[in-house]
């Protein structure tokens, strides 16, 4: 007799993990996890999002198996997916776990259980589907990022800088490019000022774009160097006219 939803323990986590989480926890209970290719797993490092679903089960005879779809969304915008086979089928019926980077090589797996071959399958459908990331509107570098983040808040001396909302939020920023912007010039001031605009664009790890806006100048009675930090262009160009406006 076939049972299409009693399913084995999935052992969810307590608290929500990161794609980095959960492939480590996906990797380290498979038994052939070492034969997934480098190519996968270098891939799987720019994870930004995840989502499981139960695909199909089969139980019957004492016996029963599950496969599992663990997708991955990227950040090129494209989705990766591993597929996981949870069985009993052992001599001691202790719960196995293989995983698998096609369906192909899962069905083949399958296959190779001792399992009544008339046996139905239950396919469910995918409850959540993944929608792919917008194009990112600039061209990222990874690197220390978030340690960028930080350093470029503390250097900021204007009293309305970013404040620890848009700090903790830029601690997940694992990618940045810096651009500086032109166009709308400021008034003009004391010969020999000057200002500089930079975008710090940064890349979380859910895929959300955050920029920070650097103001550069010399409008200072003594004429020092001076560094400003905005979350909006228009708000670090209205900053560039009041400075300008401000020193003789």
């Amino acid at each position: 007799m076939s049972v299409p939803y009693e399913t084995a323990p999935y052992e969810p986590s307590e608290s929500p993990e990161s794609p980095e989480e959960h492939l480590a926890r996906l990797l380290g209970r498979a038994l052939n996890s070492f034969e997934l290719p480098d190519e996968t797993i270098r891939r799987l490092d720019s994870a930004l999002a995840h989502d499981s679903s139960l695909h199909s089960a089969h139980h019957g005879a004492g016996l029963h198996r599950e496969t599992y779809r663990h997708t991955w969304l990227l950040t090129d915008g494209s989705a990766l997916t591993l597929w996981e086979l949870v069985h009993n089928t052992a001599p001691d019926h202790g719960l196995q776990r293989e995983v698998y980077v096609d369906e192909e090589e899962l069905r083949v797996a399958t296959g190779r259980l001792p399992m009544p071959p008339d046996a139905p399958d239950f396919e469910l459908p995918v409850l959540v589907e993944l929608s792919p990331l917008p194009e990112p509107r600039h061209a990222y570098v990874p690197d220390d990022s978030a340690d960028h983040a930080r350093r470029l808040l503390r250097r900021a001396e204007n009293p309305d800088r970013p404040g620890a909302d848009t700090a903790a939020l830029l601690t997940t920023a694992f990618a940045h490019q810096i651009t500086q912007a032109f166009g709308r010039p400021c008034r003009a001031g004391r010969i020999g000022m000057g200002f500089s605009l930079y975008e710090h664009a940064f890349l979380l790890r859910d895929g959300q774009e955050v920029s920070l806006w650097e103001v550069e100048h010399t409008a200072t009675p003594d004429g020092r160097h001076m560094c400003e930090v905005y979350p909006t262009e228009d708000a670090a160009r209205d900053a560039m006219e009041r400075r300008a406006a401000q020193v003789p």
